[in-house]
């Protein structure tokens, strides 16, 4: 083994290499840290993307044969995550003893009452007066030894998963004398502590409902003097607001999801730009007042007036205005066109409406924005073409979560009952699917969870996802039988009665506690402080199911997370419920399948994921057997979504950008060339095959769609002003792309513009495409064929709305951010071609593939698969793996000698300023599909030994998240 160190004698050392047997580059140091992860009986337990005590906790249940809790509190959040463990114990007759503390009031009595429900768990509790409680002691007494977990955490979910915390693992054996001590501090603690009966929860319950009365008149009288910011979403909104304005457009939209802010977000970018008179409009009067009153909190210091603009109100001598639509559509015309400088138009998918069109069209502000946590419409107006197709930000529910902007779920994923046979039911058939589940049993089933699973705050605030009106009509019924209150609402309804309904529902003191529908997660329904949801009905689509979900997740006083009970049943689609909760746009059937057994460990904070085993199995074994790239399984989620898309033919990509869990339409593109020619295909549409059977407008097309996903932004920005312009000046095409990005070098936008000239284009590929652009002297032309198709606007909106997609998804993935030469982000995924393009290659750029080493210049593209395919015969036995998070294992192509130039810049690579950029994906296919690579980062060769191939150890710039790193490693 050799350390990389360039002044050494490298004839010599490889001579001395031939006589090493060990062909393991892993240094001593690496080999005991990693052993100490794994083996060692002590170690430091924090939460973090390496893991969380709750994990431990669970862990050390499943293995002990008694064990032993001390907490200065515990509250709900915490205990519903130990539930099941507890059952478990309780059925196998493993004995458990709990002290938990009055200090500081903060120990919820629910979680009390809850923990004394369990047989097997004795309960005490330390009564705080002037002596503090402050122990976090976890003891697990095991066959031969204890293990004793001490630190920081208490049973709460940020505690057990997101907090920072230290916590100390020690195991010993029983005579031990640190054991010993601790045992014996333990039943000094259990000795002089009262026992949890129904007497004390009753007085201690009655003492914190009478403290939490005063705690929340403190926090009203509180938060007038607590200074308000923006949060990362709104601040990145502003940012981006902020460039597309400062390179001339006037219009733009922002998507984010319910409860992230979006008022608030522009509220700080009305009080940015300082307008002299804004104007804000909505539909509904009751959420005008709410913005009004978030300005006023927020823009106090402007010294502007603020006035309504209603059907009984007009205060129209104000600075800002708040007016419904229905009143401005009627009077728009008593104010002069250009009289507002800003205008918001909250919910903007309305926008398309007559009512909204006749202001719009009436108005000149110099800047528009529109906010929508949905931007789909039940007819055909593209809303994102009223806003210039200029979206300044994409938050969806995952976003959200791992920005705190909503509150975390603790998801359990529940086997349904035998009695409940879906297997070989149509899942579109609702009236056989209603039938099957209206099963007294299952109610009885239902019911028992929820009352094992419990809810965080004090009253059951629940909404239940029904198959159809029978359905939860049945359900509603037998809820009722068994005297717990609930009622039936769906679209039937009329508008007053679900709002009546909902106001009970959100009532402390009404006795309503669960409401069954079948479409309350549509637009306007909004009842924030929803504590439970149930998943009643079989998932057939990842959009349904998460907008099922964000319903509960709106931040509220009352509950710090969201119980969502999954009643999983036998269909044959219930793998969709992975898809849902994996939150990933592009998936294959691996990281699906390692998301699944591994609990999703990707969802940030305190959010839990937890399937019980059928669930799992049966789950991991619908992934084994589906086919993601078949042809039958893409036309399958094509004609799904399109029911989602109200039934009419999702014809345009940015269809998919209207729904969180859409698909991923590169897939369709994938299969068929372009996504027209997939529509066409499935549709078995002759008007769409006949606009394709225009060669040049095929070719224009295909080689547009063969960009996206985009890697970089530069190209689709020059072109996106190309369609309505003749040419672009070098300095307009920068120009262009500092509108999505903060910052771009020259070389940059010169390569973007030689390459759009096809300077890299090979004999075959100008031949098989069109040449759409000339460049000379500094300027980029569209030619004649581009300027043809154009002026056909069937054509123009097919081309435009691929150049739109590409433009809004990079923002979503890659934001304004500028990654530098090579242009590349961590973690992000890459075809081998895509180096050419991101590091200014100017040569060919077919030729940058093939071999498993790539070079432009000083930068160094290392290409590795994890694992070989079987039936392939190498001609060398490659030995690529990661060491450990920190260091990766890497061999050269078998003809790279230690004495060749090439051989000594990846030796020596930090000598000689070489960048090793490292790529790696774990199969290079999947389905027939050939995979992506993962950008993991540069990489520093530090020690090598071998010769043709020589064999590196890299350390790595970027230690590699767990997650990725467990993906990459684990089989399931």
């Amino acid at each position: 083994m050799i350390k990389a160190k360039e002044n050494i004698d490298i004839e010599k050392e490889i001579a001395n290499l031939s006589e090493k047997t060990d062909n393991q580059i892993v240094p001593k140091d690496i080999e005991l840290s990693d052993k100490e992860e794994w083996t060692s009986s002590n170690k430091l337990i924090v939460n973090s993307d390496k893991g969380n005590l709750l994990y431990e906790l669970q862990k050390s249940l499943d293995e002990c044969e008694k064990f032993y809790f001390s907490v200065a509190f515990i509250n709900y959040s915490g205990i519903q995550l130990l539930l099941d463990k507890f059952k478990e114990l309780e059925k196998k007759e493993i004995k458990g003893k709990i002290i938990t503390s009055t200090y500081l009031n903060f120990t919820d009595p629910k979680a009390l009452e809850k923990i004394k429900s369990f047989n097997n768990i004795d309960l005490k509790i330390f009564i705080t007066d002037k002596i503090g409680f402050h122990t976090k002691a976890y003891i697990f007494e095991n066959k031969d030894n204890y293990k004793i977990i001490i630190g920081s955490s208490n049973i709460t979910q940020s505690a057990l998963k997101s907090n920072v915390e230290w916590n100390t693992q020690v195991i010993s054996k029983k005579d031990d004398y640190f054991v010993q001590d601790v045992i014996k501090e333990y039943e000094n603690l259990w000795n002089c502590t009262e026992i949890v009966d129904d007497d004390f929860l009753n007085r201690y319950s009655s003492f914190i409902k009478e403290l939490k009365k005063i705690e929340k008149i403190k926090k009203q009288n509180f938060i007038n003097f607590k200074p308000i910011t923006p949060n990362n979403m709104q601040s990145r909104a502003m940012e981006n607001l902020a460039r597309l304005r400062q390179h001339g457009e006037d219009r733009a939209l922002v998507i984010a999801a319910t409860g992230t802010g979006k008022t608030y977000m522009s509220a700080f970018d009305v009080k940015n730009f300082n307008p002299n008179k804004m104007l804000f409009i909505v539909h509904r009067e009751e959420i005008l007042r709410k913005a009004k009153v978030t300005y006023e909190n927020l823009i106090n210091d402007n010294k502007k007036s603020m006035g309504l603009y209603t059907g009984n109100i007009k205060e129209k001598d104000v600075d800002y205005l708040f007016s419904t639509i229905q009143t401005m559509s009627k009077h728009f015309n008593e104010f002069q066109e250009n009289y507002f400088d800003y205008i918001i138009i909250d919910e903007a998918h309305h926008a398309a409406s007559p009512s909204y069109q006749r202001v719009l069209d009436y108005f000149k502000p110099k800047f528009l924005l529109g906010m929508t946590a949905t931007p789909e419409r039940s007819d055909c107006e593209n809303i994102f073409e009223l806003f210039n197709n200029n979206v300044a930000l994409e938050v969806r529910l995952h976003d959200a979560l791992e920005d705190d902007l909503v509150i975390p779920f603790h998801y359990f994923g529940i086997t349904d009952i035998d009695g409940v046979d879906l297997s070989n039911v149509n899942i579109d058939n609702i009236t056989e699917i209603t039938k099957r589940l209206k099963v007294n049993e299952r109610v009885d089933f239902i019911i028992d969870k929820m009352r094992f699973y419990g809810h965080d705050g004090e009253k059951c605030k629940c909404v239940g996802f029904c198959a159809g009106v029978e359905h939860a009509e049945y359900m509603s019924a037998q809820f009722n039988k068994r005297g717990i209150r609930s009622v039936c609402l769906t679209g039937e309804n009329s508008v007053d009665e679900r709002a009546e309904y909902i106001k009970k529902l959100e009532s402390d003191t009404d006795k309503l506690k669960v409401i069954f529908t079948v479409d309350i997660f549509n637009e306007g329904v909004d009842i924030p402080s929803i504590n439970t949801a149930l998943m009643l009905r079989p998932t057939n689509s990842p959009i349904v199911f998460i907008q099922q979900l964000g319903r509960g997740l709106r931040k509220h006083e009352s509950k710090s997370f969201l119980t969502v009970l999954d009643f999983i049943g036998n269909h044959r689609k219930t793998f969709l419920i992975a898809i849902a909760l994996n939150g990933a746009r592009y998936y294959d059937k691996d990281s699906l399948r390692v998301a699944v057994a591994t609990g999703f460990s990707n969802l940030p904070g305190c959010t839990h994921i937890q399937m019980d085993k059928i669930s799992v199995e049966r789950i991991l074994e619908q992934i084994d057997g589906e086919n993601f790239n078949a042809m039958k399984y893409l036309k399958e989620e094509y004609f799904e979504f399109k029911k989602m898309n109200q039934g009419r033919r999702p014809e345009l990509l940015l269809d998919y950008l209207k729904y969180d869990g859409s698909p991923e339409p590169v897939r369709f593109i994938s299969k068929e060339k372009t996504y027209l020619g997939f529509v066409a295909k499935v549709e078995k549409d002759e008007k769409l095959k006949k606009f394709l059977e225009n060669e040049i407008f095929y070719k224009t097309m295909k080689q547009l769609s063969r960009s996206l996903p985009l890697k970089r932004i530069y190209e689709f920005s020059i072109i996106k002003y190309l369609l309505n312009n003749d040419k672009i000046s070098f300095s307009s095409a920068k120009d262009e792309i500092l509108k999505y990005i903060e910052y771009v070098d020259d070389d940059s936008v010169r390569h973007a513009l030689e390459c759009l000239n096809q300077d890299y284009y090979d004999k075959g590929q100008k031949s098989s495409n069109v040449k759409l652009f000339k460049y000379k002297n500094e300027v980029l032309y569209r030619n004649e064929e581009f300027k043809c198709l154009l002026e056909n606007d069937t054509l123009k909106k097919y081309i435009e709305d691929i150049i739109n997609y590409g433009l809004i998804r990079y923002e979503k993935e890659f934001e304004g951010k500028y990654y530098g030469v090579p242009h590349l982000k961590l973690y992000e995924q890459y075809q081998m071609i895509d180096a050419a393009l991101l590091s200014n290659y100017r040569k060919i750029h077919s030729s940058f593939r093939g071999a498993g080493l790539l070079v432009n210049g000083n930068e160094y593209f290392l290409f590795v698969d994890l694992h070989k395919e079987e039936d392939i015969k190498e001609s060398i036995n490659y030995n690529d793996k990661f060491i450990n998070r920190k260091y990766f294992q890497w061999q050269s192509p078998n003809n790279t000698a230690t004495t060749s130039d090439r051989g000594k810049n990846i030796i020596f690579n930090q000598e000689r300023n070489i960048n090793l950029h490292l790529f790696v994906r774990k199969y290079k296919e999947i389905d027939g599909k050939v995979e992506p690579y993962i950008y993991i980062g540069k990489g520093n060769t530090v020690e090598y030994h071998g010769e043709k191939p020589i064999t590196v150890k890299l350390v790595l710039e970027h230690e590699i998240p767990v997650k990725l790193y467990t993906e990459f490693n684990k089989k399931v």
